[in-house]
């Protein structure tokens, strides 16, 4: 089921050129709707989402320039100070485009608590995509669409990931997640 480089999509492309690039500098998990879209569900969507790992202001500046050079820009600022402290720092994800460009998107934000930083720690290439990208687990993206987002469209993500992943899937660690999230981000105990 490995996909082949002709069956590379718009999505596909930008995601591995801002790869290229951001893998320099910062450990990244692609997460949410793409995971599933990544996987052969036909379903819309123009962003991809993405956690980076925490890093310093002065590694982001760097980052950021090496986007700039690599003809990305940011939608919400040119200035990377802003960046990072208006909207990063206190937990607001940042959209880069291609230059001159509405879309695709990457949709980014840093970790914010140790769930992220686990998602980001057990991060993995997944072949069947056909992308050298690191995503969160399989599990992962289960656990969150069942447990958190529960729309009808994640809902759907999660019933295709479970079928493409059929035998393979680790059930007491999707559970083990989904408590996290009930702790994390439902404050439950």
């Amino acid at each position: 089921m490995k996909r082949e480089v002709t069956d590379k999509t718009i999505l596909d492309k930008f995601l591995e050129d801002f790869i290229r690039i951001a893998d320099k500098y910062v450990k990244y998990i692609v997460v949410s709707g793409f995971v599933s879209i990544a996987h052969g569900r036909s379903r819309g969507t123009e962003d991809i989402d993405m956690i980076f790992e925490r890093i310093s202001k002065e590694k982001f500046k760097e980052l950021h320039f090496a986007l700039i050079k690599g003809g990305f820009e940011c939608i919400q600022s040119d200035n990377p100070e802003i960046i990072y402290d208006d909207y990063l720092n206190s937990g607001t994800a940042i959209r880069y485009t291609k230059k001159g460009e509405f879309l695709p998107e990457a949709e980014v934000k840093f970790a914010k608590d140790s769930l992220d930083e686990y998602q980001i720690k057990t991060r993995m290439k997944l072949p069947l995509t056909g992308l050298d990208v690191y995503f969160s687990s399989i599990e992962m993206n289960i656990a969150f669409k069942e447990e958190l987002l529960k729309s009808d469209k994640d809902m759907e993500d999660a019933k295709h990931l479970r079928l493409i992943y059929r035998g393979k899937i680790n059930e007491q660690e999707i559970e083990k997640i989904k408590k996290q999230i009930r702790k994390l981000r439902f404050n439950e105990d």
